[in-house]
């Protein structure tokens, strides 16, 4: 029997990518979308699509129940790559839009995987893969609400793996820096006249979203995944940068001061 992955935020991107890839390999994966022409574009490709709006309780339930009627019961993996930005100096950013960014990246997760580890437990199997940030690393100017999400989710995936431990479910983090996706398509500017943009350093070290594809088979199909797995010269630097150097050195280098 095909192994069956479902994989949130697969209209584009990294989604898209991993989607394709592992089907190819020969996965049953179960992709989804909000949008219809996003629907229309997956099955077209030949996909199974589930319509799923993270932002939307009563759609993660009936994504939920379908994905399980569709698998039987037997879902091997659940990739929560879907999300968004909310991009903008915290003064700017509203408490709905607030609401908003972690619904969207946080609290859908969570619900989703709620709905979906009963089944994954009774198998005594399976893989839950969470894409995160950089800026689950680190917190720079205009984009401490996307952050803020990002670092809640890490926490998320800290608790959860523990309190997974030893049943046969494995979590991982997947911690991209800048990939060339239509993510900052979607991103959510509170101030149009000053847009937050990546820094030229960033832009050299932009990898495209296939870079991701041997670190997510790698995070289903390794006996012993990783905890996290470091996308990009950047994030792997950030991360080392976070733990040995002072704070006040950390802030004049992410504030560009230094």
């Amino acid at each position: 029997m095909q192994k069956a992955i479902l994989i949130t935020g697969c209209s584009s991107g990294i989604g898209l990518v991993t989607a394709t890839d592992l089907k190819q390999r020969g996965y049953r994966v179960i992709a989804t979308c909000r949008k219809p022409e996003d629907i229309d574009m997956l099955r077209q490709k030949g996909f199974e699509v589930v319509r799923l709006d993270l932002d939307d309780s009563e759609s993660i339930q009936q994504a939920a129940a379908e994905v399980l009627a569709m698998t039987e019961g037997k879902l091997y993996a659940l990739f929560n790559n879907g999300g968004y930005g909310v991009y903008g100096r915290l003064n700017t950013i509203s408490r709905r839009q607030f609401e908003q960014q972690f619904s969207t990246n946080l609290f859908g997760a969570h619900e989703l995987t709620q709905l979906l580890l009963p089944s994954m437990l009774k198998q005594g199997e399976g893989r839950i893969i969470q894409t995160s940030s950089v800026m689950g690393i680190i917190s720079t100017p205009g984009r401490g609400l996307y952050a803020a999400s990002k670092y809640a989710l890490e926490a998320w995936s800290d608790a959860l793996r523990l309190e997974l431990y030893g049943s046969g479910i494995q979590v991982s983090l997947i911690e991209p820096g800048p990939i060339s996706t239509a993510f900052s398509d979607n991103v959510n500017q509170t101030r149009s006249d000053s847009p937050v943009k990546n820094p030229p350093v960033a832009k050299r070290f932009t990898l495209p979203p296939e870079a991701l594809i041997p670190i997510v088979r790698h995070a289903l199909e390794s006996p012993r995944a990783k905890i996290r797995y470091r996308v990009t010269l950047v994030t792997k630097v950030m991360a080392i940068c976070k733990r040995l150097l002072p704070d006040r050195l950390m802030d004049k280098i992410l504030a560009n001061k230094g």
